[in-house]
């Protein structure tokens, strides 16, 4: 599913450069839950971005699905991007005035998949998630909890093979947390691919293996 190698990146700091991953060689398969982890400044956040095609290696090999994207296009990535990857962050990026089932909906829109099949698509993932009772909520009238529910399934709305969650327990309480583990333990068993970067140690063990980065470099896969 991924297949990273020697992945290298760096970027401009005045005269010099500031390497941020140092060659990275990363096997992660179909179904496969993966949680990556390493302190502040360790590069796990840069390799996600590198993995969801919202940044570029600047060396090394990106086979994802077995096709070179490391030197795609703009377009070309955001193409894969939309229809292969699904992206949930520690902030839940909720429009502010759009209810639950228009925020699951936009991915689908954007895609001109029509208003019809975006809104059976969208109740389907919001189902998944449990908010089925929460459909014409705006996010203010949503716990932290709902509101990051509604970004798993926008997320998962698209179909795609790959979740990459970036600390997605980040700014909830332990017990929301787990909840919303619960969640991506049951999108893994349905056979999603996820990809997750935590700082927690309880969160990571929802995961198949850990992958620790540490200045750049994997330390251990565990």
């Amino acid at each position: 599913m991924i297949n990273l190698r020697d992945i290298t990146k760096a970027y401009p700091l005045g005269k010099d450069q500031l390497i941020v991953l140092k060659g990275i060689t990363l096997t992660i398969e179909q179904g496969e839950f993966v949680a990556i982890m390493g302190p502040s400044g360790s590069g796990k956040s840069t390799l996600m971005n590198i993995i969801g095609l919202l940044d570029t290696p600047s060396g090394g090999s990106y086979l994802l699905e077995d096709r070179e994207v490391a030197n795609l296009t703009e377009n070309q990535q955001a193409d894969v991007r939309s229809k292969r990857i699904g992206f949930v962050f520690q902030q839940f990026n909720l429009l502010p005035r759009m209810d639950a089932l228009r925020q699951v909906m936009q991915p689908l829109l954007y895609q001109r998949v029509t208003r019809e099949e975006s809104e059976v698509r969208a109740r389907e993932a919001l189902r998944i998630v449990g908010l089925t009772e929460r459909l014409s909520h705006n996010p203010n009238e949503l716990s932290g909890g709902q509101q990051q529910r509604v970004a798993v399934a926008r997320a998962l709305v698209t179909d795609p093979a790959i979740i990459l969650a970036d600390e997605p327990t980040g700014a909830l309480d332990t017990q929301t947390g787990h909840e919303l583990m619960d969640i991506f333990t049951k999108l893994n068993g349905i056979g999603k691919t996820i990809v997750m970067v935590t700082h927690e140690p309880r969160v990571a063990a929802f995961a198949h293996r850990t992958i620790r980065i540490e200045d750049g470099l994997i330390q251990s896969k565990t």
